[in-house]
């Protein structure tokens, strides 16, 4: 699904990544783990296509993406949640639906609202209450289902659980464990290790920017003294 050679990004004279290789499989999920200014959100904004690629490929279902531009990337399947979140505040809960599903036909739009609206009931609860007025937890639903609005083939989770409250962690893990089962592929960046261990595949940790390790989820579970050394735990 998502192969990545020798990535090297950043910002301006910053080189944020260097030499980063990893792939996914279709269906399977990756969580990207690694200290903070490890180059995680900064890897996954590469691959948003919001930080210039300056060396490397990257392949996503057969296509080169280094050259392709953001809004097309998300029109061929691969789709971000942000760290942050960033909603639009001002926006009802509705128009932030529509806007991240602003590739779609009217027909397609609808259905694909009415999905996020199944996922996470509690947003259409709220659908036209101000997105700026939600909860934290909230607010992150309506990400992840903004981010599933253009339904994509790799979805990109930047950070879930930071500030979030445990049961609006377990909310949302709950809703990404039903799109893995529905064979969503997904790219996760996550601070909180256990939760990396228990919803993904495979682990990969980054160390100022570079891949430190990577192994499955149970070799990562038995390899914790190593992983806490590149946490700096």
């Amino acid at each position: 699904m998502l192969e990545v050679v020798g990535l090297t990004c950043g910002y301006g004279e910053v080189i944020a990544v260097r030499e980063l290789s990893f792939a996914i499989e279709a269906g399977e999920v990756l969580a990207l783990i690694g200290a903070n200014g490890a180059g995680k959100s900064t890897t996954l904004m590469c691959l948003a296509g919001h930080v210039p690629v300056r060396a490397g490929t990257v392949t996503f279902a057969g296509d080169d993406l280094v050259r392709v531009p953001a809004r097309r990337r998300v029109e061929i399947g691969l789709s971000l949640v942000p760290e942050g979140r960033r909603v639009f505040a001002d926006l009802s809960v509705d128009e932030n639906l529509t806007v991240g599903g602003n590739c779609l036909s009217r027909p397609d739009l609808e259905v694909a609202r009415e999905r996020v609206y199944e996922i996470f009931p509690r947003l259409a609860e709220r659908r036209s209450q101000r997105a700026g007025s939600l909860s934290g937890g909230e607010q992150q639903m309506l990400a992840i289902g903004r981010a599933l609005m253009p339904q994509p083939k790799l979805i990109m989770v930047d950070e879930l659980s930071l500030g979030l409250s445990p049961r609006a962690v377990d909310e949302c893990y709950r809703a990404l464990e039903g799109l893995r089962a529905d064979g969503l592929t997904m790219l996760l960046v996550e601070q909180n290790t256990e939760l990396a261990f228990a919803v993904a595949d495979r682990i990969c940790v980054l160390e100022a920017g570079r891949k430190a390790w990577e192994g499955t989820s149970a070799e990562a579970r038995e390899d914790t003294a190593v992983i806490d050394a590149y946490l700096g735990t």
